[in-house]
């Protein structure tokens, strides 16, 4: 019996369902949103000149096939044959009904979720990873500098490059950094250069270190650090674990696995729930079924829940911002904190994200989903139910869609509602057990925004007509 067979069976009897091989199947094509729409999201606008971008504008940052996918209006885009045989290693992933959580919370909601961790990386990031490698290795390009947060991403490219031959050198958010080795420890393993954010070795950094020697670092500056190198060398290219469409696009193979499963068993979500910081897990697993939603098939809530203490969604403005801190990237029209916040050293290192991924900004805009934002310490006594329920130890990013389905479970104790719960759970937390450790001792405390902070940071977004 083949592996892609027998991984196909494993999902169906882990999920309590009974599903035929084609059922589940690795997608052959990406899903693009934008092509939906109702309303178009604005354009991306040049730093300098603040017009709508070029193709050119882009193309010292990315391989030319990126950029075509970035613009597109195709509905779908076929996966290259090669990506597919690598998601091969890991993908389909499976979809797992959480019957001893529903038990432990006592609830008639059914819970599901679609656990991504099982990829080498640990995580969904190697779904936008391998494509954007191997279209930078296509058109010669022998170098990808990139930032990371609590590490996920840093390893999926670290991966990536190592299977098809490629250098990688990554900026890791100084405050991950220090409380993560083990995912540094993994870029470096796959032969990836790391360095923690800020550094003295861009101007981005040094002027950053001049004003606080002691920064805890944000994407935002590693975002700075990472685009300064790749405009140096012309076979160095920069690439993105979140945010931009792309990106959010190559993850769709999540919600496109998942429709699939989901029909297979006879379920209809009520309610998709998923994390998010820059938006690529929650785009991945949401957007095929937002595309039912438009097409009134399906007609469930849809929520992003972010960390209270960087809520850009939930308390930021929907403004044209630069995606990094220097205000050197491309201008977009998303909802931020402002471009040179700096969040508080959560452990969800991965939601540190001053802003949130166009295109889903602007979904949320037009009202096709909702937000919530929940404290660290909730997060993680959810996290220790999972643990203890269901076995897996989650990575503190999707503690977050945690704690809100137990919320959502509980009103459905309360109504006596059967929900179906669909939960995006992005990857494992096997190497962020320092955060288990300071939860477990009673030494984890809430982390909130301070208003006066953001406001100073949000003056500081070029004022410019929507």
């Amino acid at each position: 019996m083949g592996t892609h067979l027998l991984r196909r069976l494993f999902t169906a009897s882990r999920a309590g369902i009974r599903v035929s091989a084609s059922s589940t199947e690795i997608p052959s094509r990406w899903y693009n949103l934008a092509a939906d729409l109702p309303v178009k999201p604005p354009p991306p606008l040049h730093p300098k000149t603040f017009q709508p971008i070029n193709p050119e504008d882009l193309s010292p940052l990315f391989p030319n096939e990126l950029i075509k996918q970035e613009a597109s209006q195709d509905r779908f885009i076929d996966i290259p044959d090669e990506v597919i045989d690598i998601y091969g290693l890991w993908r389909p992933t499976p979809l797992i009904r959480a019957r001893r959580l529903e038990k432990l919370l006592d609830t008639p909601a059914r819970i599901y979720y679609k656990y991504e961790g099982v990829s080498p990386a640990g995580s969904h990031k190697p779904n936008s990873a391998v494509p954007q490698v191997w279209y930078n290795l296509q058109e010669g390009i022998r170098k990808v500098v990139t930032e990371t947060g609590a590490g996920q991403w840093g390893s999926a490219l670290a991966f990536a490059c190592s299977l098809f031959g490629l250098d990688c050198e990554v900026w890791q958010v100084r405050a991950s950094y220090d409380q993560k080795p083990y995912r540094r420890l993994m870029m470096q393993t796959w032969g990836a250069n790391v360095h923690p954010s800020p550094s003295n070795i861009t101007e981005a950094g040094r002027k950053i270190l001049e004003a606080d020697p002691t920064s805890p670092g944000s994407l935002g500056i590693a975002i700075s650090e990472a685009v300064e190198v790749a405009g140096l060398k012309p076979d160095t290219k920069y690439c993105l674990g979140s945010v931009l469409n792309h990106v959010l696009l190559h993850q769709t193979v999540i919600g496109e696995e998942c429709t699939n499963q989901m029909e297979a068993i006879g379920e209809t979500p009520d309610v998709i729930i998923g994390c998010i910081g820059g938006g690529s897990n929650f785009a991945g697993l949401s957007f095929p079924f937002i595309r039912e939603k438009l097409r009134g098939k399906i007609n469930p809530i849809i929520k992003a829940v972010e960390p209270a203490a960087c809520p850009s969604l939930t308390k930021g403005v929907y403004a044209y911002d630069y995606g990094d801190t220097a205000g050197m990237t491309p201008l977009m029209k998303m909802h931020t904190l402002g471009h040179d916040f700096i969040p508080d050293p959560i452990h969800a290192g991965g939601l540190r994200y001053h802003g949130m991924a166009p295109l889903i900004s602007h979904v949320y805009e037009q009202g096709f989903m909702e937000a919530t934002a929940i404290p660290q310490k909730e997060c993680f006594e959810g996290a220790i139910k999972f643990a203890r329920t269901e076995g897996i130890i989650p990575a503190p990013e999707p503690t977050h869609a945690i704690a809100a389905t137990i919320r959502e479970a509980l009103r459905c104790k309360e109504s006596g509602e059967t929900k179906v719960i669909l939960m995006a759970m992005c990857g494992h937390g096997h190497f962020d057990l320092a955060s288990y450790e300071m939860y477990l001792q009673g030494k984890l405390v809430d982390l909130s925004f301070e208003e006066e902070k953001i406001q100073a940071s949000l003056a500081k977004i070029p004022n410019l007509a929507a």
